[in-house]
């Protein structure tokens, strides 16, 4: 495959998101920090678990260098890697699945998770769209690659409907799974090209998530047949999770090639746990419940997408913009869907994976100019206080769209929202990347306590004995405050500083007067650890 052509997929993947432009589902009150306080049972998890991107296999390298470090090396920040995976890449041919190299384009698959797994990165395999041999059971003027993966005609309400499905997650479960015991005779590897050929792997333990298509609530197509609604979707899952409990046969569901392998659901857009609350129901009808009395769902993971903006208020289009997470409903959000998973559930995690902003100043996703400081740096500011805000209100992964620009001389939205650019020929981190590391390398291994403060935000972390305070300002005007903190019965503290342009913060180290020190605090985050 040519890069020219890896470019082309990349805009095919992205133009199928283009329509994630209406996230929201509540108004933001203009200049109102929205429910700030933190979730009253946050989630335990690391500081680090916010800090996961979208990229493609072609960011970490080529077909025949596929990890160059030129390019890897962008992905250290990041704990968690959704990799968008088209169908047609494992499939190309109907039955023959191939890996390492993929049927379509010959990567490296098998290389790219080792790696991957060796910096301490999860996979997260977000297997969507359909391979052209299912494109072509549908009319001509009914093929999209987005189209609901069952052939034309079929009853999408039926889970036997989506077995080819089914069948892929099997068959990429089985291998990249920890499960070594599945039967070699189920496995079906394509031993192709003659000079490098795949070869029958099982239970190489590299992937521990693996989700079933993206958006599939795709609204925006309303003459293909791409929306699922929530019960067709259920069916979906019910196949691809374990076979619709192992009705479908030998060699279909996830679940029947390793049972510890987690089944996320795909992300929906204009999120709303009505959904959600709508595919359980219909698990509860169609699948039973377990023994203990508890839904027999067919995912593992809820999931949603949601993009902060002003577009649910503002309708002039060159108005239109990205706006502060803390001003958006994000945290309201948040915390319904949390809600719904402790009340439904069981508790089940909840990651939204799409958050981000463009720095193109015609995207209606744009992050602004304020106060000196460029679009760049405020996308650094934005970006980070998103990450510290789904900590905030318990969230469990959080995901960047996306590691590269598509182009950010493009207008479009989602077009420049990466944290790494490539200008003048050579990759190199915007200062929103330059954050994260930054944020990563200080707190990643924490874990979110409380908030102790929401004007300016004052949060708490913690490891072990060590405490960290984040303060930061919620708003977008450039705003300074001073504000008292209560160090306790510390001498002195470290205040660390975010720098544009280094791997490293900026620490200096001040004296403590009767346990409270006086800090400036702005937009961007600061840190202090006594």
């Amino acid at each position: 495959m040519t890069m020219k052509n890896a470019w082309l997929i990349t805009c095919m993947c992205w133009f199928g998101i283009l329509a994630c432009c209406n996230k929201s589902i509540e108004k933001p009150i203009a200049g109102e920090l929205r429910n700030s306080t933190q979730s009253e049972n946050p989630s335990k998890v690391k500081f680090k678990e916010m800090l996961g991107i979208n990229a493609f296999e072609w960011n970490f390298g080529n077909q025949r260098t596929p990890i160059m470090p030129e390019r890897a090396d962008f992905f250290l920040p990041f704990s968690t890697f959704r990799h968008y995976i088209d169908w047609r890449q494992i499939e190309q041919n109907k039955g023959k699945y191939g890996y390492n190299p993929t049927s379509r384009g010959g990567w490296k698959y098998d290389e790219i998770y080792e790696w991957c797994n060796a910096q301490d990165i999860t996979v997260v395999a977000c297997i969507k769209t359909i391979p052209t041999w299912l494109i072509e059971t549908y009319p001509p003027e009914k093929r999209d690659i987005e189209n609901v993966p069952a052939p034309y005609g079929a009853d999408l309400s039926d889970p036997a409907s989506y077995i080819d499905n089914a069948k892929l997650g099997f068959q990429f479960a089985a291998r990249y799974g920890k499960n070594k015991n599945v039967d070699p005779k189920l496995v079906h590897v394509e031993p192709v090209p003659h000079y490098n050929p795949n070869q029958k792997k099982i239970g190489l333990g590299l992937v521990n998530y693996i989700e079933c298509n993206n958006e599939p609530n795709r609204w925006w197509k309303p003459n293909k047949v791409a929306q699922q609604t929530a019960q067709e979707y259920a069916a979906n899952l019910s196949a691809f999770y374990d076979g619709h409990k192992g009705t479908l046969g030998p060699g279909v569901g996830v679940k029947n090639a390793d049972p510890e392998m987690q089944v996320v659901m795909g992300g929906i857009t204009r999120a709303n746990p009505k959904y959600v609350d709508d595919m359980v129901e219909w698990c509860r009808v169609n699948r039973g419940l377990k023994a203990d009395g508890s839904i027999d769902l067919c995912f593992d993971v809820i999931n949603y997408h949601h993009y902060a903006h002003n577009r649910d208020e503002v309708k002039s289009r060159s108005n239109q913009r990205g706006v502060a997470p803390e001003l958006s409903p994000s945290a309201d959000l948040a915390e319904r869907f949390r809600a719904f998973s402790n009340e439904k559930v069981n508790g089940i995690p909840v990651w939204n994976t799409e958050v981000g902003y463009d720095v193109n100043q015609h995207s209606i996703q744009r992050a602004i100019a304020i106060e000196g400081k460029s679009a760049l740096e405020t996308q650094a500011d934005w970006s980070l206080r998103t990450a510290l805000l789904y900590a905030r209100h318990g969230i469990n992964k959080l995901f960047f769209y996306m590691l590269h620009d598509v182009d950010a001389r493009s207008t479009l939205q989602y077009a420049s929202s990466g944290f790494v650019d490539k200008e003048g020929g050579a990759y190199s981190g915007k200062p929103a990347w330059d954050f994260l590391v930054q944020a990563r390398n200080l707190i990643g291994e924490y874990y979110y306590q409380e908030t102790l403060n929401t004007d300016p935000i004052v949060d708490l972390y913690t490891l072990g004995d060590k405490k960290m305070y984040v303060l930061t300002i919620p708003d977008e005007v450039g705003r300074e405050e001073k504000f008292e903190l209560d160090v306790g019965d510390s001498k002195q503290v470290r205040i660390h500083e975010l720098v544009i342009g280094s791997k490293e913060v900026r620490t200096t180290t001040q004296p403590v007067a009767n346990g409270k020190i006086t800090i400036k605090v702005s937009e961007t985050p600061i840190f202090v650890e006594p």
